[in-house]
């Protein structure tokens, strides 16, 4: 199989924007949107792209740009909140007025629609870029969504695809379902994202136990226990 995957690199700028509005859409779950006139060459071309959060000059962390106008200057980011963090804090206050700042993304990983099948898994830390994923996909696209946690179990999917829709209680409900699943015929993509160990475990029943290809896949620990700003692909 070849590499459909297409890699496009982006100009990083630093950005300061005024947050204009904060929806919290679940428990421990809020949406911020941004403005500014900075954002008017902000490009963020895929579900998989990272901006970084610059909490101050020694803190920043990646979040995925969940949604962009650009002729509204708006950027929105989804945060799940954790019980300690830097982060998390921040959004917790987050209040329109307040001015914070961004940079990125770097680039940008563009996966192709027309797979025969989608499978996206995650945790918390998945859920923006798994929604954004499933409002882009086109009618009569295939996909699978396997998410776990109370922010999944509130949170709306939409997608005009077709969409299956699993949720879990932990990750290790998540983790036996991924083990037991059955990919289907034909070209497909599969899409996790969540903890480092969930990751790596996760790549071990995709890669080796089914042997799906590995460039047919992005397989990503946005997070790792115990450690902060971990970010790393193992696919």
């Amino acid at each position: 199989m070849s590499n459909r995957i297409q890699r496009v690199r982006h100009e990083i700028k630093r950005r300061e924007l005024e947050v204009v509005k904060v929806q919290h859409l679940a428990p421990d779950y809020v949406s911020v949107t941004f403005k500014g006139e900075t954002l008017h060459d902000f490009v963020s071309a895929s579900y998989d792209d990272h901006v970084k959060f610059l909490i101050s000059d020694e803190v920043r962390r990646d979040f995925t740009p969940r949604h962009y106008d650009p002729a509204a200057r708006e950027l929105t980011i989804e945060f799940a909140l954790h019980a300690t963090g830097a982060a998390s804090d921040w959004a917790r206050q987050a209040a329109p007025g307040q001015v914070a700042v961004i940079a990125g993304p770097r680039g940008s990983m563009i996966i192709p629609m027309d797979y025969a099948w989608h499978v996206l898994a995650g945790d918390a830390s998945a859920l923006p870029a798994i929604r954004r994923r499933l409002e882009e996909l086109p009618a009569g696209a295939q996909v699978q969504v396997l998410v776990v946690g109370a922010e999944a179990a509130a949170l709306s999917f939409d997608s005009a695809a077709q969409v299956k829709l699993e949720r879990f209680a932990d990750d290790a409900a998540l983790l036996a379902a991924i083990r037991t699943m059955q990919l289907q015929d034909g070209e497909g993509f599969f899409w996790f994202a969540g903890e480092a160990a969930v990751a790596a475990q996760v790549r071990d029943a995709v890669f080796v136990d089914k042997g799906h290809p590995r460039e047919a896949a992005r397989i990503s620990a946005y997070w790792k226990q115990g450690a902060s700003a971990h970010h790393e692909d193992l696919s």
